[in-house]
C-alpha cells in the first residue's frame, strides 16, 4: 500500500476513535501540551487495533533485520499491547520494562527472560520527548541487553529523536505529528487553528 494511503487510513483511525484531543494536559515527561493524542484507546476497537498491527509490522518488517532482532520490549503502560502483538506476530520473546523497581521477588526492572548480549528493539505507542524509551533501554542495557532502535506508531516530534540518538539509539516511526496534523486538516478532522496549534509544539 502506498505511504500516503497509510497515512490517511492512520488518521482516519485516529478520527474514529477520537483518539485525538484539545485542552491543557499534563504529559508522563512533566511538561503541558495543548493537544492529547490517547492511542490506549485503540485496542477497545478490534478492526482499527488489528488494521494498527498490519501497518507496524509491515513497516518493522520493511525496516529492520528481523533476524538481527532477538527480543521485542514493552514499555510500559501504553506501549505493552502494540509491543506484545508485534512479538506475537514477529515469533520473538517479548519482554517488558517496569515503571518502577519492584521491591519483592527477584526485585527487576525488566520482566521476562533476557540473555545477556540479546539485541532488544524496544516497542512504544508514541514518543514526545523520548524519556520513557530512554529509561527502558537505561534497565534493559543494565541486564546486559544491547538496545540501538526503538519503534513507535507515532512520533510527536518533540525532541525523543534527538536525545535516543545521544544515547546511540536510533528513533523508527510509521508516522510524524506533523504529517498526520496535516493530513487530518486535510480530511477537516481539525481546523486550521488546531493545526496551528499542533505544528507550533513540533521542535
Amino acid at each position: 500500500m502506498e505511504e500516503k494511503t497509510v497515512v490517511e487510513e492512520i488518521c482516519k483511525i485516529l478520527q474514529k476513535t477520537n483518539a485525538l484531543e484539545f485542552g491543557a494536559f499534563k504529559l508522563s515527561s512533566g511538561k503541558t501540551t495543548p493537544y492529547y493524542v490517547d492511542l490506549r484507546v485503540i485496542p477497545s476497537f478490534p478492526d482499527a487495533f488489528q488494521r494498527i498491527m498490519d501497518i507496524m509490522t509491515d513497516t518493522i518488517t520493511d525496516e529492520f533485520d528481523i533476524n538481527a532482532i532477538n527480543r521485542i520490549a514493552g514499555i510500559p503502560i501504553s506501549g505493552t499491547p502494540f509491543a506484545a502483538l508485534l512479538a506475537f506476530r514477529l515469533k520473538k520473546p517479548y519482554l517488558y520494562t517496569r515503571q518502577t523497581l519492584r521491591l519483592r521477588g527477584r526485585e527487576r526492572r525488566v520482566e521476562g527472560v533476557l540473555i545477556p548480549g540479546d539485541r532488544v528493539l524496544l516497542v512504544d505507542d508514541l514518543a514526545t520527548t523520548g524519556q520513557s524509551l530512554l529509561k527502558a533501554a537505561t534497565a534493559i542495557r543494565a541486564e546486559g541487553g544491547l538496545v540501538s532502535d526503538a519503534f513507535v506508531l507515532l512520533d510527536r516530534e518533540e525532541g525523543a529523536t534527538e536525545r535516543l540518538a545521544g544515547k546511540g539509539i536510533t528513533l523508527h516511526r510509521v508516522l510524524g505529528m506533523g504529517e498526520a496534523a496535516r493530513n487530518l486538516y486535510e480530511l477537516s478532522v481539525i481546523d486550521e487553528e488546531q493545526l496551528d496549534i499542533i505544528l507550533k509544539q513540533i521542535k
